[in-house]
């Protein structure tokens, strides 16, 4: 079986395969296409991951901001986890950092309208653009006050 006709029937089989012809350097029998859509779609992957974890990190960030009285342990853990989660993708993936502050922008609008929603207070209440830089959002020492 070609392995282009396996990555329509066998994902996992396919990707053996061509790992394996990779290793041997029997590049001319590699289903190159294949293999560049999927090194693209584990990119994009990236930085989606990145993308959903800042606005986790930023509706907790904007909560523990906008309503001190209910701050408690389970708010401080997730942000304290996602930051240690950001902190290894960027790890991984130093090249992330290039357009954190592109990231941080959408993750903001949407972390705002989350935040609106757990908290029950108006979208108004919080700032319309992001109120903490890229460093202080990663900053395990930045709490907002």
């Amino acid at each position: 079986m070609g392995t282009e006709k396996r990555y329509d029937q066998d994902f996992y089989a396919w990707a053996i395969k061509n790992a394996e012809l990779l290793r041997q350097g029997r590049l001319s029998e590699i289903d190159a296409e294949h293999v560049a859509e999927e090194l693209e779609s584990m990119g994009k992957s990236e930085r989606r991951e990145l993308i959903s974890r800042l606005e986790v990190l930023l509706v907790h960030l904007l909560k523990w901001q906008f309503q001190p009285g209910l701050r408690g342990a389970s708010w401080e853990i997730t942000i304290l986890k996602q930051r240690d989660s950001l902190a290894d993708l960027l790890e991984e993936s130093p090249s992330l950092r290039q357009g954190l502050s592109e990231h941080l922008v959408r993750a903001y609008g949407r972390a705002r309208r989350y935040a609106a929603k757990e908290t029950g207070l108006p979208l108004a209440t919080f700032p319309d653009s992001c109120p903490f830089t890229g460093e202080q959002v990663l900053d395990p020492e930045f709490w907002p006050t």
